[in-house]
């Protein structure tokens, strides 16, 4: 009795598409199926692009600029505020704490307190001034007004130093034309005063704000405008509930950069007042130059070391702020 021949299994069609063979029958009346991969390895054909490990060699130029400009000279403040003065008779260069304490104390706290004053009231003032200026730009349907304002406040913001003095001398000084036609002085009016040196500082400090408070403005959605009107809020409301939530850190983000550029102004305040209002600017200059004491280099870094400190501080209450104001303007 003869055997049957045992059959021959039909050879398994090839899949391109990287599935696992099927047979000849299954091909042809189902589509194939992928076959299962093993687990731990990428779903894509494709290999995830990585960052390059050396992508952080681009930013090398810019930490060692920064490090040469900003951290050099921070280190020897912070060395030489602690140092005794060289130009002293005995102990030179030995550890101390002495300048940092002279710096908080008599002529020096005054001046100190009085720059802080000074601006705080004219970063307060620029700050109120301008915003409104800023969203009569960024709402105007005229171009030409928009970048003629930007322009302007460019030019204005940087315009500072003894040329600013001069202007505010020969025009609202105790000779100057609108004193005179205006009989200013008979009302107390006195540009070589605290609240003088206030509008002077204005004049740079307004422009200035309204150059970073545009793009904030900018971000504003008109969606949320056309919500609030809406559910029937009136302009005030939307302003109160809406935009300046949304815009305070940006608005004191503005308020630190003018404070910064008052606090740190020299040029002007002593070619007008002098030693009439005192400022820490003013007294670090005396201190280096021995008008009041020879051989107080080193008290003049400690005063440095001060300002320093105070501009630390208002950036700490910024930059918290400033990342949630992120979040609605990006």
């Amino acid at each position: 009795m003869t055997t049957a021949p045992t059959p021959v299994p039909t050879p398994a069609a090839t899949d391109h598409s990287g599935g696992a063979g099927v047979s000849g029958t299954a091909s042809a009346t189902s589509p194939t199926v992928p076959a299962q991969r093993a687990p731990g390895r990428p779903t894509t054909g494709r290999r995830r692009l990585r960052p390059r490990a050396g992508g952080w060699l681009a930013t090398v130029p810019l930490l060692a600029f920064f490090a040469i400009s900003f951290g050099l000279p921070a280190v020897a403040i912070a060395i030489g505020a602690f140092t005794a003065s060289s130009d002293a008779e005995t102990g030179a260069g030995r550890f101390t704490t002495d300048n940092l304490t002279a710096s908080v104390q008599g002529a020096y706290w005054t001046a100190l307190l009085s720059s802080v004053k000074l601006s705080a009231l004219t970063a307060l003032l620029g700050t109120l001034i301008g915003l409104p200026i800023a969203q009569a730009v960024v709402t105007s349907r005229y171009k030409a007004v928009r970048e003629a304002v930007l322009s302007a406040s460019g030019v204005l913001a940087n315009f500072g130093g003894l040329p600013l003095a001069f202007a505010f001398v020969a025009t609202l000084g105790n000779a100057g034309e609108l004193t005179k036609l205006l009989h200013l002085t008979d009302h107390g009016w006195s540009l070589y005063s605290f609240t003088g040196l206030t509008v002077v500082y204005l004049y740079f400090l307004v422009p200035l704000m309204v150059l970073s408070i545009t793009p904030a403005l900018d971000g504003l959605r008109v969606q949320w405008r056309e919500a609030a009107h809406n559910n029937r809020a009136t302009t005030l409301q939307y302003w109160r509930h809406v935009a300046l939530p949304i815009l305070f850190p940006s608005l004191l983000g503005g308020f630190v950069l003018l404070f910064g550029s008052a606090f740190a102004a020299y040029a002007t305040a002593a070619a007008m007042v002098g030693a009439t209002v005192p400022l820490i600017s003013r007294s670090i200059a005396d201190a280096l130059s021995g008008n009041v004491l020879v051989g107080q280099g080193n008290l003049a870094l400690a005063l440095s070391l001060d300002m320093i400190v105070v501009a630390a501080l208002v950036m700490a209450v910024y930059l918290p702020l400033q990342r949630r104001s992120a979040r609605w303007l990006s």
